[in-house]
């Protein structure tokens, strides 16, 4: 597959770790990163993002192959591992760094981002607190935090375990 062809997302979800965890496992996904998005220092260390004074989000960038997965469905994955309405927080995990968001880099997906929001949105007759918005910083996390839940597999993880299970199997019927 060439690099051109590949496409890809932000998505904050609470701690890094297991958003990361989660997304390795869907077929169509060729790469993730963890790091820190959107925030008003450059190149911040872990222990400046928990400091809640930069502005980040803990952020997965997931690359993946549009031919295999659609970005509605990394979307909707995305909706079934976060609560959509909680603040600054997921699971036991709470600060700014923890709020939830879809950070876009490319215009032409802003329509399908917007539409999937919409779609959750009627779900709820709150508000939701995830933020939709062009990404516009992006620093790697520390080589520690990369695949961690790999690397300590039964390290702390806010998602259900379950979750990362149904990742695997989870199949984007529309591109098949």
């Amino acid at each position: 597959m060439e690099n051109e062809k590949l496409k890809e997302i932000y998505l904050a979800g609470g701690c890094f770790w297991g958003t990361e965890h989660y997304f390795k496992q869907v077929d169509g996904v060729v790469e993730t990163e963890v790091g820190y998005a959107n925030g008003k220092v450059d190149n911040p260390t872990y222990q400046m993002v928990c400091s809640d004074s930069t502005g980040f989000a803990e952020t997965v960038h997931v690359v993946y192959n549009p031919e295999k997965v659609s970005l509605r469905f990394l979307l909707n994955l995305y909706f079934m591992s976060i609560d959509p309405l909680s603040y600054n927080q997921q699971g036991f995990d709470r600060g700014s760094q923890y709020r939830t968001g879809i950070y876009y880099t490319d215009d032409a997906d802003l329509e399908e981002i917007n539409t999937a929001y919409a779609e959750e949105q009627k779900k709820y007759t709150q508000p939701m607190a995830v933020e939709m918005e062009r990404l516009t910083n992006f620093f790697v996390a520390e080589d520690y935090h990369q695949d961690y839940l790999d690397k300590n597999p039964n390290g702390y993880c806010h998602l259900p375990r379950r979750l990362f299970e149904f990742a695997r199997k989870a199949k984007d019927r529309n591109n098949i």
